[in-house]
C-alpha cells in the first residue's frame, strides 16, 4: 500500500499527474501529533509553481475525464471504497496520532467514508436528463424540444478541514467525479498526511493520473493563490466562517460552496423526555471534545425544568471519560494550543462575568474537561462564539418565543434542535428557525449523508448531500431540437 507515499523518514508527498512529489524546493511542513507532541512526519510546503504544475494536470485531464462513461467512474469509487474499508486499520491509526480523534470514532469515519464512496457511485448512476417540449409554454410548439443535460464545471479545488480530514475530503471528491470534473484536493496543514492515504487509495484504485491531485502547505501561503487561480472552476470549501468569508469576496466569478461554523441550539421544552434530551445533548455536545461545526454548543431551557435538567446534564457528563484517545474516552486534547487557549478563555470569560461551573472548568495542558455552565447570559462571549471545544453553555428562558430569539440572533445559522413531546408544536418552532436544518427530538448532527447539509447566514453557501454536491458540481446544458424545420438539403 505505502509505495512511494513517503521517504524513509516519513518524509509524506503530493499526488500529482499520477506521481508522488516533493515540493520542488524541498520545503516541508512537520505535522506533530497533538497526544504527546511527537513528530508524525512531513508535508510538502508547495509553492505556486508546484500549484501551477498540479492545476495543468487537472486541466489537461479534465477532457478525457468528462468523456469517461458513468459507470466506469462508478467502478473506480467503488474500487476506491474497497481498498479504504481493507486499510481500516492503518488509516484509522493515522487519523488518532494526527488529530487526536479517538479510536472508536477514527475508524468510524473511515467506514463512513466507505459508504459514502458507494453511495456516491450508485447515485451517479442515476441521475438522469430531462426533456421538454416547448408546447407548454404559450406560444410554443410541440414541434420544439429541449434536450436537458448535466455537464461538469471542470476542475475543483477542494478544501478540507482538520476534524474529518477523510470523510470531508471524499465528501467533496466523488460527487466532483461522478460530475466529470477533476480534483485538487488542499488538504488542511494538521490531518493532511490522513487525507494524503486517501489520495493513494484513490491511485491504488486507478483513477487516471491527474483526475485527482493534491497540494499540501500552509493555507496563509497558498490560499490566495489555490482560490485565485485561473485553472479553478469550482470552490468547495469547509473551514472557518473568518476563511469563508474570505473566500467568498476573493474567488470573483468562480461558483462555491461553503461549509463554515455554527452555533448550534438545543431548546428543552417542558414538556420532553428530559433524560432522553440530557442524553442526546451531551452526547451531541462532548463528541470528540466538541470539535464539530454540527455539536450542541448551546442549551435553551424553559426555567420551570432548568434545575431538572441541569442535574441530569451533569450527571451524564460526569460519566464520560478524558484521556488519550487511545484509551476509551470521548473527551480527547484539542488540535493545538491555540485552540485550547481560546476556549479555556471563553470558560474563564463566563466565570468572570457570574456563569457558574457545573462540572468540568479545568485544564491539562490541550486537554480540557467536558465544562457544562450554567446561568449563561446573553452578555457572554461563551453565548455566541463558536469554541470547538468540549463546552456547554446554559442559558435559562422564560418561553418558547424567547428561546426563538436568542437562537436567531446569532450569526450562524447551521442547524438547531428542538425536543418536545408536542410535534405540532415542533414544527411551529422550526418553522421559525433561522437555520438550514432543525432537528426535532435528536442532536445536531450531520447525515445521513444522502440528506441536505446546508446552513444559512454565516454558516455557509450551498447545499450538500450527495445527490446535491452532485448537482452544485455540474450545470445545466440545455440542446434544444426544432423538429418541424427542413434538413434536407435543396437539390
Amino acid at each position: 500500500m505505502l509505495n512511494g507515499l513517503y521517504d524513509s523518514k516519513k518524509n509524506y508527498k503530493n499526488l500529482i499527474g499520477g506521481d508522488w512529489l516533493f515540493a520542488t524546493d524541498n520545503a516541508n511542513l512537520k505535522i506533530f501529533s497533538p497526544i504527546d507532541g511527537s513528530l508524525i512526519g512531513t508535508v510538502p510546503a508547495m509553492s505556486c509553481e508546484d500549484i501551477d504544475y498540479a492545476m495543468n494536470f487537472a486541466k489537461k485531464s479534465q477532457n478525457l475525464w468528462q468523456e469517461t462513461p458513468m459507470y466506469m467512474r462508478a467502478e473506480y469509487l467503488y474500487r476506491a471504497a474497497d481498498l479504504l474499508k481493507e486499510y481500516k486499520q492503518v488509516i484509522s491509526h493515522v487519523i488518532t496520532m494526527e488529530i487526536a480523534k479517538d479510536k472508536v470514532s477514527a475508524e468510524s469515519e473511515v467506514e463512513r467514508t466507505v459508504d459514502f464512496l458507494r453511495y456516491t457511485a450508485d447515485i451517479g448512476k442515476s441521475l438522469e436528463g430531462t426533456s421538454v417540449y416547448g408546447e407548454n409554454f404559450p406560444g410554443g410548439s410541440r414541434d420544439k424540444l429541449s434536450y436537458i443535460t448535466r455537464e461538469p464545471l471542470g476542475t475543483v479545488l477542494a478544501i478540507s478541514p482538520f476534524n474529518y480530514p477523510v470523510n470531508l475530503s471524499v465528501s467533496k471528491i466523488a460527487p466532483a467525479l461522478m460530475g466529470g470534473n477533476t480534483v485538487v484536493l488542499k488538504p488542511p496543514s494538521q490531518g493532511g498526511i490522513s487525507a494524503l492515504y486517501l489520495a493513494l487509495v484513490f491511485k491504488e484504485a486507478g483513477l487516471p493520473d491527474g483526475v485527482l491531485n493534491t497540494v499540501t502547505g500552509s493555507g496563509s501561503e497558498i490560499g490566495d493563490y489555490l482560490i485565485t487561480h485561473p485553472n479553478i472552476d469550482f470552490i468547495n470549501f469547509t473551514g472557518s466562517t473568518a476563511v469563508g468569508h474570505h473566500i467568498a469576496k476573493t474567488c470573483g466569478m468562480i461558483p462555491i460552496m461553503l461549509e463554515l461554523g455554527g452555533k448550534d441550539a438545543a431548546i428543552i421544552l417542558d414538556d420532553c423526555n428530559l433524560d432522553y434530551a440530557a442524553e442526546q445533548c451531551v452526547a451531541g455536545a462532548f463528541s470528540y471534545s466538541g470539535q464539530r461545526c454540527t455539536a450542541v454548543k448551546r442549551i435553551l431551557v424553559i426555567e420551570s425544568i432548568a434545575d431538572q435538567f441541569v442535574a441530569l446534564l451533569k450527571e451524564k457528563t460526569l460519566k464520560l471519560k478524558s484521556g488519550s484517545p487511545h484509551e476509551d474516552v470521548s473527551i480527547v486534547p484539542l488540535i493545538n494550543d491555540k485552540s485550547a487557549d481560546y476556549v479555556f478563555g471563553l470558560i474563564e470569560n463566563a466565570v468572570a462575568k457570574g456563569a457558574e461551573v457545573i462540572t468540568g472548568g479545568t485544564r491539562n495542558d490541550k486537554l480540557i474537561s467536558p465544562t457544562v455552565l450554567d446561568y449563561v447570559t446573553t452578555d457572554m462571549e461563551v453565548a455566541w462564539e463558536e469554541p470547538f471545544g468540549p463546552i456547554l453553555p446554559i442559558i435559562r428562558v422564560k418561553n418558547i418565543d424567547e428561546a426563538i430569539s436568542i437562537a436567531n440572533r446569532s450569526e450562524y445559522g447551521l442547524q438547531s434542535s428542538v425536543f418536545t413531546s408536542d410535534i405540532g408544536k415542533a414544527f411551529t418552532i422550526a418553522r421559525k428557525l433561522e437555520v438550514g436544518t432543525v432537528q426535532i427530538n435528536n442532536k445536531t448532527e450531520r447525515g445521513p449523508d444522502h440528506f441536505p447539509f446546508l446552513g444559512v447566514k454565516s454558516s455557509g453557501m450551498g447545499t450538500q448531500g450527495i445527490k446535491y454536491s452532485i448537482e452544485a458540481m455540474t450545470r445545466h446544458k440545455a440542446i434544444v431540437v426544432n423538429l418541424a424545420a427542413p434538413c434536407n438539403k435543396k437539390r
